[in-house]
């Protein structure tokens, strides 16, 4: 008897879910797999043509898409790198005993509640207006110049603006991960003479490394999947010089009516996240450490 209770719970609770993760990811996905074997301008009134795989063939031809796939491979080691040691050290100031400790990881965090599109205007008026200021007054032109007319430093600045969204956000989880340590393991330690150096490299790192997996899984496919800092920022320019994957996959769809190619690279582009991030997130699992 309370197993049939148990089991009308249980399908109350999961069913839901389960439609609305079919109608909404399951199908829709399924459909777009689909779509990714036709040619079609996505006008209802205009027929599809089978083409078999000649899109997943003439994506490999694609230059453009070739060229956003080395942006962003570029753009997410650099931010994988960069977001998680300034979350990292966020986490090891904030815990450091300061008094406005608590204040601080407000001011961290809150650049996390921003959207990306609004974050992305708001650093597009700093990177043109404010350091062109910033360099007429200084002299330092060479540096405070409007960084999204250069190719390289475009990148850069889409890096700085992704980390300031990330960082708070990573730093929340390094929290949580540190506070988890016991203190008396890291007392015992001082005890035995270990400086901060082999406390953070023989404690504390290996302990937080269920940190590690959930911030770099985060920061890896948030990085792969970028799309409204894009937007906002730099609109893939110049030249095309910042256009990432998704930003690639929304031009060929939207911008020039090739659903079926299009479809198609986001096929491609799901399995690359999909490999990469269960990839790193096997191999930081056998890395965690268990008390």
């Amino acid at each position: 008897m309370n197993s049939r209770k148990d089991i009308g719970w249980y399908l109350l609770f999961t069913m839901p879910l389960l439609f609305i993760f079919t109608t909404v990811v399951l199908i829709p996905f399924i459909i777009g797999i689909g779509y990714s074997f036709v040619s079609w301008d996505g006008i209802p009134a205009n027929p599809k043509t089978f083409v078999g795989f000649d899109n997943y063939v003439e994506l490999f031809k694609d230059k453009r898409f070739l060229q956003s796939a080395w942006h962003t491979v570029q753009f997410t080691l650099l931010a994988l790198i960069i977001v998680n040691v300034s979350g990292l050290l966020l986490a090891l100031l904030v815990t450091a005993g300061l008094r406005v400790s608590n204040a601080a990881r407000t001011m961290f965090f809150l650049p996390n509640l921003i959207g990306g599109l609004i974050l992305g205007y708001i650093w597009q008026f700093i990177f043109t207006d404010i350091f062109k200021f910033i360099g007429e007054k200084t002299g330092l032109e060479h540096i405070f110049f409007n960084w999204l007319l250069d190719p390289k430093f475009a990148l850069y600045a889409m890096v700085i603006v992704f980390t300031w969204q990330m960082a708070g956000y990573t730093m929340i989880i390094y929290i949580a991960g540190i506070q988890g340590i016991p203190d008396d393991l890291i007392e015992a330690a001082k005890v035995d003479g270990a400086n901060l150096r082999q406390r953070l490299t023989k404690i504390v790192f290996p302990l937080l490394m269920p940190s590690f997996t959930v911030c770099l899984f985060l920061t890896l496919s948030g990085a792969f999947k970028i799309f409204d800092v894009n937007l906002s920022l730099t609109k893939g320019g110049p030249n095309n010089a910042t256009e990432m994957f998704a930003m690639n996959i929304y031009n060929e769809i939207f911008a020039y009516s090739h659903y079926g190619l299009g479809q198609a690279k986001a096929i491609i582009f799901f399995l690359i996240v999909a490999i990469l991030t269960l990839t790193q997130v096997a191999i930081t699992k056998k890395r965690e450490v268990q008390m």
